[in-house]
């Protein structure tokens, strides 16, 4: 899903409302063939003792033109294609420096990968000092889960190439670093905190991405609020496949509950509005608050 993945560009996303008036309708809606040739005359009478009711349009369908968000997409560039369509004030998002890292693994995991999801959003804001001063807290959490050997000389190239204004290719530093980060933590068979590390980056994601299309006030961008329902579902069943004592722990028990209740409000059953942008954003920067900071 969303770890070690090779980048890829962002798809535009837009919802369309179609109406379904049949089988034929909708089988042209997939095949992309024309209907006009099946289309019937434009009066038949009935047979006798038959009357024919008013036609009544079908429920409104809503459809997922294109993901707003896929699998093969990196922080990187889910960031990217939010800022190619709403105006985004991206040092506006930064947030407090997080408090010294916990002694229970899973919380300083997630706190690692939102600490790593800032990262992503300093290269959007080209803030090489701001990119500097969140990549010493990313060593402070890498060193609590003995990380530290493995990554430290990747972090320092990192600020190296900040210090230069080197974006392009500290952009792929972090995304290989990011993979990296990945490979070790499966080596040392961590696999639980490998998925919260994960879970800590696109959590911290949607926060800032809700935050941007709240307050861009425009109702074309409220589907990007969370990426995509795809995107949601399988979060959840990441959380889902944590062991019992990861998933089960007090600290990470709220991360499952905002998932479920995200999940079941973006099921693109119908469109989105103002208000469910407003409040998924409100929940999501309430759980960061609490999972990261405190």
């Amino acid at each position: 899903m969303m770890s070690c993945r090779p980048a890829a560009r962002l798809s535009p996303y837009r919802l369309l409302r179609l109406p379904l008036a049949g089988a034929v309708l909708v089988g042209s809606l997939v095949s992309g063939q024309d209907t006009s040739s099946n289309r019937a005359p434009d009066t038949i009478a009935p047979p006798p003792g038959i009357s024919i009711k008013p036609f009544t349009a079908a429920p409104m369908l809503l459809v997922a033109e294109e993901p707003g968000w896929s699998p093969d997409q990196t922080p990187a560039d889910f960031l990217e294609g939010i800022g190619r369509r709403v105006k985004a004030r991206w040092r506006q998002l930064y947030r407090d420096a997080p408090p010294p890292p916990s002694t229970v693994r899973p919380a300083s995991a997630f706190t690692l990968g939102s600490l790593m999801a800032d990262s992503f959003l300093t290269l959007q804001a080209l803030d090489a000092q701001q990119f500097r001063n969140n990549n010493q807290d990313v060593l402070n959490y890498c060193r609590v889960l003995g990380l530290s050997e493995k990554l430290a000389p990747r972090l320092m190239a990192q600020g190296k190439l900040a210090e230069e204004g080197n974006w392009e290719a500290l952009r792929q530093e972090v995304v290989d670093g990011h993979q990296e980060l990945c490979r070790v933590m499966h080596e040392q068979r961590d696999d639980d905190l490998a998925v919260l590390v994960d879970l800590g980056i696109w959590m911290r994601m949607l926060e800032m991405v809700s935050t941007v299309v709240a307050e861009s006030g425009e109702p074309t961008s409220w589907p990007m609020a969370i990426g995509s329902p795809t995107l949601l579902i399988e979060m959840q069943t990441r959380f889902g496949k944590l062991s019992p004592s990861a998933r089960l722990h007090e600290r990470i028990v709220p991360l499952g509950e905002l998932l479920g209740h995200l999940c079941r409000q973006w099921d693109n059953s119908e469109p989105p509005t103002a208000e469910r942008v407003t409040k998924s954003q409100e929940k999501l920067a309430s759980l960061m608050r609490k999972m990261t900071l405190k």
